[in-house]
């Protein structure tokens, strides 16, 4: 049985802990708010992006992108997870979307590389036999998705020169709500020719039309980079505001299993020290008793003395 000064300390240490697990639902909050103001921003660079393909395309009177076809069952996937723990099933969520995923496309007759963002993830990965060719670590930080773009990006070339592989897609947990997300999938390569035509058929909002001087195979080429760098840049963030999501939601599970703790260790307190309160008036009722019936004794044995 628990003592009274055993009760107060696990009282103490929980209270602790519950003052470290609001802090961190902080700053899970402020890091979500953080990473959706990015995927905002990005819209009005993403919208720049495609103003500049369409006008690329409508001023080429014949154009054709020939995007080289890939092996059905190979290519290069993006799994995006997390390096930290206290995130819930995160990366066991994306984990097991993208093994069913390949093992819908019967991957068995084809080859799939994997880049993972995220050491827990490539655990979870390897543990599966998966070929993950390198691993990332994960920002820490908006300022940080830039330069893990730009990284990935450059070995995505490499790993299609080296296998022969043009598919590529992006694996991620995209954010439903504050405190839930759900696995997607994003196809990235081949560029998506429905997707172009639009472009080149939307209207333009003014008579006048840009020019540019640039060589058009350069000024495509460019322009489908910035098109897979938004596009990971929106996954990357998109992943991360998952991830203080799915952090959001077990510190506010973990707040309450302590709460509950805390008001059970108190009610056992306050039980043991008022039983350790009526032990100790019982004892000094039981002393006072014993000391005034000895004289009442001692007076009558005197008595039967005399007589």
């Amino acid at each position: 049985m628990d003592t009274i000064e055993s009760l107060r300390l696990k009282i103490v240490t929980a209270e602790e802990l519950r003052s470290v697990v609001k802090t961190m639902k902080a700053l899970a909050a402020v890091n979500i708010r953080q990473y959706e103001k990015a995927v905002e921003a990005l819209a009005e660079y993403n919208h720049a992006v495609e103003t500049g393909l369409q006008i690329a395309l409508r001023n080429k009177t014949r154009w054709a992108v020939k995007a080289t076809p890939a092996p059905r069952h190979s290519l290069i996937g993006v799994v995006l997870g997390s390096d930290q723990g206290m995130c819930g099933q995160f990366n066991e969520l994306i984990g097991e979307y993208v093994c069913e995923h390949l093992g819908k496309l019967n991957s068995s007759k084809g080859h799939e590389a994997m880049l993972v963002v995220g050491s827990r993830l490539a655990e979870f990965l390897l543990e599966r036999a998966m070929d993950v060719r390198e691993v990332f670590m994960v920002p820490s930080s908006v300022t940080g998705i830039v330069s893990l773009v730009h990284d990935l990006l450059i070995k995505m070339d490499e790993l299609r020169a080296l296998l022969n592989l043009d598919q590529v897609v992006v694996y991620y947990n995209k954010q439903v709500s504050n405190t839930s997300f759900a696995p997607f999938e994003a196809k990235l390569l081949p560029v998506d020719l429905e997707w172009l035509n639009r472009l080149k058929n939307r209207g333009w909002p003014c008579r006048s039309l840009p020019t540019y001087t640039m060589d058009w195979d350069r000024l495509f080429s460019a322009l489908v980079w910035q098109y897979l760098f938004v596009s990971i840049y929106r996954a990357v963030a998109e992943s991360m505001a998952s991830e203080n999501a799915a952090r959001l939601a077990s510190m506010e599970r973990a707040e309450k299993n302590i709460e509950e703790r805390i008001e059970d260790l108190n009610l056992k307190y306050h039980q043991s020290r008022q039983l350790s309160v009526t032990e100790e008036l019982l004892d000094i009722v039981a002393g006072f008793e014993a000391i005034t019936s000895k004289p009442e004794k001692y007076d009558r044995g005197r008595k039967g003395q005399g007589a």
